[in-house]
């Protein structure tokens, strides 16, 4: 019969083997994950290479992400310090596919003035994830309550790659996952790198980037995008105006349409960018 001491042996080898398999097994699998991201990176690039159309270079972009785990993205211009004396340029280029709740919710509240992310893109040169931001001795509880709130949304993680131009002019792309993990250096290497390409090749496109004259809204439309810019609802703005709520969402739709926008929310972001309407 096998004693205490043979027995005690066998188990030690039995879970030292075990440990061995598990330890090659997680080697193999971070291996086909690291391929799996080469490959998939390797796609969007060449995806990207033949597009022109910002809208579906967006999407290519959303879709590697999403392929990441991340199927929240946000692209936009990042509107200079108030101490910068050049003045804003104005345009269109704001993509995102973030919840519409979230969406209502920042603008209502005007978070883009308290955001921390905001505040600390224009100090970072690379990507950095939010919940840096939010451990950062100088985030106040005020705009601890951004990321808060976003995370009640469903944005629970995130990483945003600032991208800052010669000329002084920065922009953004964010990406946001649904469970609060932390990014892995490799993955966030391919997100800033993809956000990278995706914002040159947004740049090259002639009809966005040199946008030749401002959409021509209708007295109506301005007056439904505005009230819109300034947290009405359509029945609130159809009271405020006097007509139904299917005559304004007509012209909030007309406006989007004008406006290329995929939300009524970005379509008011976009009005007040370009001039058409001001708060």
């Amino acid at each position: 019969m096998p004693t205490d001491h043979s027995v005690s042996q066998l188990r030690g080898l039995t879970r030292r083997v075990s440990d061995w398999f598990s330890f090659m097994a997680t080697m193999q699998f971070q291996k086909a994950a690291r391929e799996a991201f080469a490959v998939e990176f390797g796609q969007f690039l060449d995806r990207i290479d033949g597009t022109t159309e910002p809208k579906q270079l967006f999407d290519l972009l959303c879709a590697f992400a999403l392929n990441l785990d991340c199927p929240w993205t946000a692209y936009g211009p990042l509107a200079p310090d108030p101490n910068f004396l050049k003045p804003f340029q104005r345009d269109l280029a704001v993509m995102l596919n973030y919840p519409n709740g979230w969406q209502k919710r920042c603008f209502e509240m005007g978070y883009d003035r308290i955001d921390p992310i905001i505040k600390a893109l224009r100090r970072q040169a690379g990507a950095f994830q939010w919940s840096d931001m939010y451990c950062d001795a100088s985030t106040t509880e005020h705009e601890r309550r951004v990321l808060d709130e976003a995370a009640a949304f469903g944005l629970r993680s995130g990483i945003s790659v600032p991208l800052h131009g010669p000329d002084g002019s920065a922009w953004v792309v964010s990406f946001a996952q649904s469970e609060g993990l932390k990014f892995q250096n490799k993955m966030i290497t391919y997100l800033q790198v993809a956000a990278f390409h995706f914002h040159l090749r947004v740049s090259k496109c002639s009809n966005w980037s040199d946008i030749q004259e401002i959409p021509n809204l209708t007295p109506r439309e301005k007056e439904c995008i505005l009230w819109t810019a300034r947290g009405k609802s359509s029945w609130e703005i159809g009271q405020i105006l006097e007509i139904s709520v299917n005559t304004v969402n007509f012209h909030i739709k007309n406006v989007k349409e004008k406006l290329n926008a995929s939300s009524r929310t970005v379509a008011a972001i976009r009005a007040i960018n370009v001039g058409v309407v001001e708060l």
